[in-house]
């Protein structure tokens, strides 16, 4: 089994101007910006249940190449993150789990697997978490635009809520690499001009938006806390 670690670093824009001074620097660093796809997405989060519960309500509907990491998931990450998405006419369900000192919802290096429901509303796969214990957190919207720069994936986001959000984002198989390859990538983002987003901050958006989602979700309002 190969488990695959997703080293992400988050960059909050906010204002479209924000997000065109990006793509403009990306485009003048001197790698080629090419965009990869386009897409709106509905992203349900949530909380509690037992994943091991999870596991054996859906444990038939698992391809057998996906069994064992996600048996590596239940049996041993920590922090999970449990989340439902549509995108592109079918619904996903991913999970992630940290691997390191942050959280799973916002981490920096995390475990992340999903599996595809083809021709599956969200709405169904999100009532086989609710019936193994798990609730809503909240629900998101956003329209992504993907790119690929050299060995990195970035995606910008207009999330409800947050307005535009930047994700710079490597996958490793080797965890030993990942502070490596985060400090690789917080270069390349001074070097464009921009920052992370600090994780207090984030975490203090996050709970806003989780307490707020109502307000926010599909609709094209947002708000800052520092």
């Amino acid at each position: 089994m190969t488990t695959q670690y997703e080293i992400e670093i988050k960059v909050l824009l906010g204002s479209s101007a924000e997000k065109d001074r990006l793509l403009k620097n990306l485009q003048s660093n001197g790698k080629a910006l090419v965009l990869k796809g386009e897409n709106t997405q509905l992203n349900h989060y949530f909380i509690g249940g037992d994943i091991a519960k999870l596991e054996q309500a859906i444990r038939n509907m698992i391809p057998e190449n996906k069994k064992a990491s996600f048996h590596h998931i239940v049996e041993n990450g920590k922090k999970l993150s449990v989340r439902t998405r549509y995108v592109d006419g079918k619904t996903i369900l991913v999970i992630k789990a940290s691997i390191d000192d942050t959280t799973s919802s916002y981490g920096t290096a995390r475990i992340e697997w999903e599996m595809d429901f083809l021709g599956t509303h969200i709405n169904i796969v999100d009532q086989i978490l609710l019936d193994t214990g798990f609730e809503y957190q909240a629900k998101w919207s956003r329209a992504r635009e993907e790119y690929s720069y050299g060995d990195t994936t970035i995606c910008i986001d207009r999330n409800a809520g947050y307005g535009y959000l930047a994700e710079f984002e490597r996958v490793v198989e080797d965890a030993s690499k990942t502070e490596i390859v985060k400090k690789d990538i917080r270069s390349l983002i001074e070097s464009l001009g921009f920052s992370e987003f600090p994780h207090d901050q984030h975490e203090r958006m996050f709970a806003h938006y989780n307490a707020n989602w109502r307000d926010y979700y599909g609709t094209d309002k947002i708000f800052t806390i520092n």
